[in-house]
């Protein structure tokens, strides 16, 4: 009797592991971003609780793609390390520095999830971030101030960090051409698959609630 009772509570827990809730982290910009739901909570917001903006409306964190696609597939938020306004390379708007809020910056702060969606590159097409050359390693660090080795080593950098880990890039839709073809181009020389999106409605250049709901479908 003991040793069937042994036996079961070892078949139970085994079973609850297997099936243990996948959990998700973000490494994105503006458009993962909502009040109360970064880490660090100092990063910059776009999307704020209950306080309609004349560009968005978005107000509420259950209106947002990530928490759709969670709630879609039962996954849980690791970490949603986003941050309002960022480039993924060193070079930011008006050529100024942004080397502490860069991708590359954050690349080390998402935790241990089962999942990572890198959701990027379109505050480099926006502010015309130089674009630099196709470049897999010996980055120098004016490199990582152009887009093309920036994100190479991002990608370099989180596929050795984040073993068994999935990794995927949303790729936002009206970009310039030279960002969508390097970005495919360096997924797929690192095997991460790319999400390229299309029809996104959007409100000041971001996401609405419309919007929103499309980007969790195609990711889906």
């Amino acid at each position: 009797m003991k040793q069937y009772t042994l036996f079961a509570l070892s078949l139970i827990l085994s079973i609850t592991c297997g099936a243990q809730t996948k959990s998700v982290s973000i490494l994105g910009d503006s458009y993962s971003t909502f009040e109360g739901y970064l880490e660090p909570d100092t990063n910059f917001v776009w999307y704020y609780d209950g306080r309609p903006r004349n560009n968005t409306n978005v107000t509420n964190v259950e209106q947002t793609w990530w928490y759709i696609y969670l709630k879609q597939n039962g996954y849980r938020l690791e970490k949603n390390n986003s941050f309002s306004g960022s480039t993924i390379c060193n070079t930011g708007y008006n050529r100024e520095d942004y080397s502490r809020r860069s991708f590359l910056a954050r690349m080390d702060n998402l935790g241990c999830p089962d999942i990572i969606l890198i959701f990027g590159a379109t505050n480099d097409s926006w502010a015309n971030a130089p674009i630099g050359e196709y470049k897999y390693e010996g980055w120098t660090k004016a490199d990582l101030y152009t887009f093309r080795p920036a994100l190479a080593k991002l990608l370099d950098h989180m596929t050795h960090r984040y073993l068994n880990t999935t990794i995927r890039f949303i790729l936002n839709s009206e970009l310039k051409a030279e960002i969508n073809e390097s970005v495919n181009t360096i997924c797929q020389h690192y095997g991460v698959e790319v999400v390229a999106l299309h029809d996104i409605a959007k409100q000041g250049g971001h996401p609405s609630i419309e919007g929103m709901k499309s980007i969790a479908q195609q990711l889906k």
